[in-house]
This record gives structure tokens, C-alpha cells and sequence, in this order.
């Protein structure tokens, strides 16, 4: 059995490195191999492979250990190979093919056949469909224990997308390759924020007078910043006003646009100098919402 050098396959140089030094040299690696990155390239589908089989070994610290054990053994001991005793023979033939490393392989009987792909799915909040996101997945594989995966959510990906991960899904036979895991997006809706395509809803609440006399107010957008519209003189409850580039991502220039629900709410108490100007206005006001 070929031993797979999982701290090189990474980018990492030696296995004295901490969680957060595996994650992001995973990170990087899985960004520059990429799927959606380099589409039909062979090489780079068989690299993504090792790399979330390297990140799955070493990401766990018990398992990592034990790797660890064996690649001192194969890696960490290299450079003392030619202090060990025996012949120059003896010495190359520990080098190219160690003492543990040479076992008879034998050839798989019949056709190889690619293993069956697995499908899941994982549910984001609005923001973090929006922003982009790591989320660690966890699935039970055929013989029951767990597997997990942290997958990088990229920034506005769309309701329905799957993200696929080469070489994770089941086995294949008679040495064929695995299957892939597809993970479908499922985004859900906040309190504050709806998405339905590229535009995003909101609600938002002014005052009686605002919405009487017409004001300038500010809006929350999604990436929670300020914008600034007119509420024009006369707006009524379930008016609606666009602010155009504020929605969802539609690609990497574009964005669609936050239409905000007005909705008019009146005070539930009131101070007697508030009480006293409602009164007034009863007297003096002709207007009635009744009257046909």
C-alpha cells in the first residue's frame, strides 16, 4: 500500500503544526483545486480527492495521531536513512521502498465500477448564504460511523445550488473510484429578510405623521448598512419602495433589489401632549377612511 504524505498533499512542510494551520491549508488547497475552478480536469478532480482525505485524517486529533506515528516512521525518518547499518544495496532498497511499504497489490477481478454518489442537504440562514460560510457536516457512512466534512459555502449561492465533493460518496469496486457528495443548499428566511430570486423583502414600520406628511428615513439592507429613501406624502400600508443593488447577489457584479413593505403603526399609549394634538386634528381633520 502506497503511504500518502497527507501534511505535503496540504502544503504543509511538517506535521508540528496546530488545528487552525490544517484548516486553513485546507481551505487554500480545496479553493485552488475547486470543482467549479477547474472544470474537466482530471488532475485536479483526483487532487480534491486527496485533499478532503488528508483534511479527514488530520483534522481529528485522534486520528491524526495515529498518522503521525506512521508518517515519522516513512517521512520523519528519511533523512537518518543512511545512518542505519548495512549495505549500500540494502540502504536503496530501504530507501525507494521500505521495509513496510512493499506489499504484493492484487488485481482487482472484473470491470471497475465507479461507486454510487450520496446526496444531502444543509440549511443556511439568509446571512449566511449571503456572506459565505464554513459549515462542518457530519454523515454516518455504511458501517455506521460518523464522517465529517467542513464545507466552504461560497458568498451568495442560490437556493436549490449543490456543492459537490469529488471522491466522497460510497466506495467503488474491483478498484474503481469512489462516488461524489453532493450537498443541496437550503436557505431559510429571517425575521427581517425574505429572499424569492434576487430580490430580498423587508418590512418596514413608519409612524402616522411620516407616512401623512411625507419624510426621508433610513432602511436596513441585508448587509447591514444604512440606506437612505423618501416616503412620499400620502403612502398608505402595504405601499411598497425599491431600492434598486440592495437584494441578492444575482452574480459577482450584480445584485438584485430590497423592496421594503411599508406598514403604518400607531402608538399603544400616548402622553397627554400627544393625546391633546390627536384630538385636535379629530376636530379640524374632514378626513374619514370609511367614507366611500
Amino acid at each position: 500500500m502506497i503511504f500518502k504524505d497527507y501534511y505535503k498533499i496540504l502544503g504543509l512542510e511538517t506535521n508540528r503544526v496546530s488545528m487552525e494551520d490544517i484548516k486553513l491549508a485546507y481551505r487554500n488547497a480545496a479553493k485552488k483545486y475547486h470543482p467549479d475552478l477547474n472544470v474537466g480536469d482530471q488532475l485536479a478532480e483526483e487532487k480534491i480527492k486527496d485533499i478532503n482525505e488528508a483534511y479527514k485524517i488530520l483534522s481529528v486529533p485522534n486520528s491524526k495521531r495515529r498518522y503521525d506515528r506512521r508518517w515519522n516512521s516513512y517521512i520523519g525518518s528519511r533523512s537518518n536513512i543512511f545512518n542505519k547499518k548495512g549495505s549500500s544495496k540494502e540502504i536503496l532498497k530501504n530507501m525507494f521502498f521500505g521495509n513496510e511499504q512493499v506489499e504484493k497489490v492484487n488485481k482487482p477481478k472484473g470491470k471497475a465500477v465507479k461507486g454510487e454518489n450520496i446526496e444531502t442537504s444543509i440549511t443556511l440562514n439568509i446571512y449566511e448564504a449571503f456572506l459565505g460560510v464554513d459549515k462542518k457536516l457530519s454523515l454516518k457512512n455504511t458501517e455506521g460511523k460518523m464522517r465529517s466534512f467542513l464545507v466552504s459555502i461560497p458568498k451568495g449561492i442560490k437556493q436549490g445550488e449543490k456543492i459537490r465533493l469529488i471522491g466522497q460518496g460510497k466506495e467503488g469496486k474491483n478498484g474503481g473510484k469512489p462516488g461524489d457528495l453532493f450537498i443541496k443548499i437550503n436557505i431559510k428566511n429571517d425575521k427581517r429578510f425574505k429572499l424569492k430570486g434576487s430580490n430580498v423583502y423587508t418590512t418596514l414600520e413608519i409612524n402616522p405623521w411620516e407616512a401623512a406628511l411625507g419624510r426621508r428615513i433610513s432602511v436596513r439592507t441585508i448587509d447591514n448598512e444604512e440606506s437612505k429613501v423618501y416616503i412620499p406624502q400620502g403612502t398608505q400600508s402595504g405601499d411598497t419602495i425599491t431600492i434598486p443593488g440592495k437584494g441578492y447577489k444575482k452574480n459577482e457584479k450584480e445584485r438584485g433589489n430590497l423592496i421594503a413593505e411599508i406598514k403604518i403603526t400607531v402608538p399603544k399609549t400616548l402622553t397627554s401632549e400627544e393625546k391633546k394634538l390627536f384630538e385636535e386634528l379629530d376636530k379640524v381633520s374632514s378626513f374619514n377612511p370609511r367614507r366611500n
